[in-house]
């Protein structure tokens, strides 16, 4: 058993989003041959169809693969995979704490980017062995010399370490499993210390509950064994242990320094933290593993229904959606405009967006999003402190004394010739400049501080443009700070609908409102009477736009004859339109709904 830890290796492959990482992860499995070719299909680590068009990993997965080695030594090399989006940051984290080394990707033609640098310094802060390859070298526009330079001045790592690989080709990807075990070491653990283990990831069987991916540290684990989780002292009775291959291989127990799972009938995921620590009911260790902490969300958005008939199957799929997401929080919500719904909380934007495709896909349900919102701390005349990050919690401007809202260090990679252009934008945004230095002769990285709020509405997107591509951007929550906020309302025909509220800085307020009520204007279908769009903040109107009337030529029967025939059928008419503008109520389509929300 010794001989079997020392043969472990477990590591990770981090990189920025594109870069290659699914791509090499499927060569890796193909070489270790736990999978048949007939079986095979690309990005094989990614389960769900989204994951699969956008070329992005968000739910991270593991794999052990089994490695001869060139001298003749049997190993076990354990991949764990891990989600390339800033939103899931933290996930990143968990999985790195699981690894003794890291394999760092770097795309040939597009070089270092903002996540690489910023996975490299959390795969530092666990003290990892770092390995650099350089993918992509089969492009005709890769640039290897060029990458090779950055990984060197920005990353400081030796270029005479560099490993080249073709993932798409598998040109090169036999000599990283001969530098995983020659440079990674393998677990430092014994088998005989009280158990230990960290949770890094978790997925929802239908038939088994929840499956938990963790990774052991001290001591072994076997069927039968009686578990305790630290953070809430639920205790459960193991019923499987095991590794994967693809798909889940029972082991009779698991030692330390291994990767795997355990199955113990724990029928609620939210009950499995990432970042948690295992131990025995028995015999507990001492102190849990240092880094966990609870999934904050950073955006909140309220979804409803379409149809409000929906109603039930909008809680079916979410309550489905939660088994497999932990992260994701929700609780019951209504509004006069759009029925009953269900504030939602996410990691993030992208978050959002894969939730509202998933909810809509897999579980076929039509959704409207009201406008996508960040927390707030409203300190009261009275001295209590509030946090709210739904407009229609905002209390009377006359009850606050000041209003907090949260900030973030932005820090944004780019070519020197963008420089003026990411100012401006992050200007724009309501950005402060912290500093920039070069990172090579030409590329540099800008550092800002700017409010979230701004950074949820179409920030990145701003982003992307400005730079042609070639920006990258990387962040992490910095705290509060005091802000001018303001309730941004919306009144159609004299009624206030309270899912377009909005909460919002002052100096933006203006011209948010303007765009949203010409946006309005040309999705609300036109009446027997005219309709009149404002934007309020309080009672004070800042837009307005009208949706005209159609008419009905009443005067054309009347030729000839006294002016004050037609006065009087005009008159006629003038008080039928004002008696069905008082009757009529306007339908507001969801396209109105999700117009305010998409910018120009």
């Amino acid at each position: 058993m010794k001989q079997q830890i020392k043969n472990i290796r477990n590591f990770s492959i981090i990189a920025h989003i594109d870069h290659g990482k699914s791509t090499l992860s499927d060569r890796l499995i193909q070489l270790s041959g736990i999978i048949s070719d007939r079986d095979m299909k690309d990005q094989i680590l990614d389960s769900m169809d989204i994951e699969r068009e956008r070329g992005i990993t968000i739910k991270s997965q593991t794999v052990s693969l089994p490695y001869t080695a060139e001298d003749g030594t049997q190993y076990l090399l354990n991949l764990i995979d891990t989600p390339g989006h800033v939103d899931f940051s933290y996930e990143v984290s968990r999985a790195l704490a699981a690894c003794e080394g890291a394999l760092i990707l770097v795309d040939a033609s597009q070089g270092v980017e903002a996540q690489t640098l910023a996975n490299l310094y959390l795969a530092m802060e666990h003290d990892l062995e770092i390995i650099p390859v350089i993918n992509k070298i089969d492009l005709p526009s890769a640039e290897i010399d060029l990458a090779k330079d950055q990984i060197e001045e920005d990353l400081g790592l030796s270029a005479d370490d560099v490993l080249m690989v073709s993932a798409k080709t598998g040109m090169g990807v036999d000599k990283i499993f001969e530098a995983v075990v020659r440079k990674i070491p393998p677990p430092v653990s014994s088998e005989d210390s009280v158990f230990k283990a960290l949770i890094f990831d978790s997925h929802y069987d239908a038939f088994r509950g929840t499956i938990v991916h963790f990774r052991i540290f001290e001591g072994t684990i076997k069927k039968g064994d009686r578990i305790q989780f630290m953070s809430n002292d639920a205790q459960y009775k193991v019923e499987e242990v095991g590794f994967f291959q693809i798909l889940r291989h029972p082991q009779e127990e698991l030692v330390a320094g291994q990767v795997g799972y355990f199955i113990a009938g724990i029928k609620n995921i939210s009950d499995v933290k990432t970042g948690d620590t295992v131990t025995m009911a028995s015999r507990r260790c001492d102190k849990p593993l240092e880094g966990f902490r609870e999934p904050t969300p950073v955006v909140f958005s309220s979804m409803y229904p379409v149809a409000s008939d929906d109603y039930e199957e909008l809680t079916d799929a979410l309550e489905k959606l939660k088994l497999n997401d932990a992260s994701l929080i929700y609780e019951k919500d209504s509004s006069a405009a759009l029925g009953f719904g269900y504030r939602c909380g996410f990691l993030g934007l992208l978050h959002l967006e894969v939730v509202q495709e998933r909810l809509e896909r897999e579980y076929d349900v039509s959704l409207i999003l009201t406008s996508p919102s960040v927390q707030y701390e409203i300190t009261y005349t009275d001295g209590t402190v509030k946090i709210i990050d739904n407009p229609v919690q905002y209390p009377d401007p006359a009850e606050i004394s000041h209003v907090r809202e949260p900030f973030i260090n932005a820090a944004i990679i780019v070519p020197d010739k963008y420089m003026g252009n990411v100012m401006q934008v992050c200007h724009e945004f309501r950005g402060v400049s912290k500093n920039y230095q070069y990172l090579t002769s030409n590329r540099m990285e800008m550092k800002f501080e700017l409010p979230l709020a701004e950074v949820v509405y179409e920030f990145y997107d701003r982003l992307k443009s400005v730079t042609q591509g070639y920006g990258s951007f990387d962040y992490e929550i910095a705290g509060y700070q005091e802000t001018d906020l303001v309730r941004l309302d919306f009144i159609i025909n004299g009624e206030r609908v309270d899912a377009l509220s909005q909460l919002i800085h002052r100096d933006k307020a203006e011209a948010r409102a303007r765009n949203a009520c010409k946006k309005l204007r040309e999705e609300i279908p036109r009446q027997q009477f005219k309709i009149p769009i404002q934007g309020a903040i309080g009672g004070k109107i800042i837009s307005r736009e009208t949706i005209s009337a159609f008419r009905k030529d009443v005067t054309a029967k009347c030729y000839g004859g006294d002016i004050s025939r037609k006065r009087k059928l005009l008159e006629k008419q003038k008080k039928g339109k004002k008696r069905m503008k008082m009757v009529g109520s306007v339908e507001i389509p969801q396209s109105a709904f999700l117009s305010v929300l998409k910018t120009d």
